[in-house]
């Protein structure tokens, strides 16, 4: 069914610190609105995997919506309007409703905020989980250009232009036939979303910056652990020339950045600036 709305492209808030609603004195009482997202399209295992792992706790309201097709690398581009955007009442791979959008994860992220939502904003967007890693902050390189090409982090960043806190997951790839380990990556999602749900429920979280987590996929050992860390700026080329994998078996201590905390078996968790590519200054 079409519903053949258009998205109302508001302006940046760009003077505003405070989370949902803008106010800051959120009441934190009933359930968490919730708006789930992702880059690789509605159908993906990696939004399925967040949506069931939250959809049965009376304390979470959901509502998912997502591009129609795999939008990856598409980054905080929007589909020019008019005409309005098309989308369509779907469902997840699981069967969750949905809302599948014609269009770009930006795209995705304003229909769902101008449409869905018409009394109260959600309090937080969940983007992702990813099929594979968004680390770093690099000119170029096979695993990185976040803050450009990501369309996972680009949908939280959208969000957070419109006010909304987010967090944007990815899960690392892995080589040949192995399969991503989307069990660690809702373990990382869920933590994070208990540690700040009396603050996003009290619109008490910054949207001056978003959340990324990148959690590894292991293919011997176990996750070493979760650390905050900024983003890389330099190109890792050992790394990249080296295929990629996450060694959960290395015995670094105390990486100083996303890329190599990731790829020596940690979760990074890193801030993101909501305006790094001007997403903020273009959303009008």
């Amino acid at each position: 069914m079409s519903l053949g709305l258009a998205v109302a492209w508001l302006g940046c808030d760009s003077g505003s610190s405070e989370g949902a609603g803008g106010s800051g004195g959120g009441s934190g009482d009933g359930p968490l609105r919730i708006l789930i997202t992702n880059d690789d399209g509605v159908g993906a295992p990696g939004i399925d995997a967040v949506v069931e792992a939250l959809k049965d706790d009376p304390d979470n309201l959901l509502t998912v919506c997502a591009p129609a097709s795999n939008q990856s690398g598409s980054g905080d581009s929007r589909t020019p309007t008019p005409p309005p955007l098309d989308a369509s009442e779907t469902t997840t791979a699981s069967g969750y409703p949905a809302t599948a959008v014609d269009g770009t994860p930006a795209d995705s992220v304003l229909y769902a905020l101008d449409n869905l939502f018409p009394t109260d904003p959600p309090h937080v967007v969940l983007s992702g989980i990813n099929e594979g890693q968004n680390v770093g902050a690099v000119p170029s390189g096979r695993f990185f250009l976040l803050s450009g090409i990501s369309g996972t982090v680009g949908a939280a960043k959208t969000a957070a232009c419109r006010g909304v806190p987010a967090l944007a997951s990815s899960q690392g790839e892995v080589e040949g036939e192995g399969a991503l380990d989307y069990d660690a990556g809702v373990i990382e999602v869920l933590a994070w979303l208990e540690d700040n749900r009396a603050a996003l429920l009290a619109a008490q979280v910054s949207v001056e910056t978003i959340t990324s987590i990148n959690i590894p996929s292991c293919e011997t050992g176990s996750i070493r652990g979760t650390l905050e860390v900024p983003l890389g700026a330099d190109n890792p080329n050992a790394y990249v020339l080296g295929g990629g994998a996450q060694d959960c078996e290395s015995t670094v201590e105390n990486p100083p950045n996303d890329i190599e905390a990731f790829f020596n078996g940690y979760t990074s968790v890193s801030p993101v600036d909501r305006n790094a590519q001007m997403t903020c200054d273009n959303l009008n």
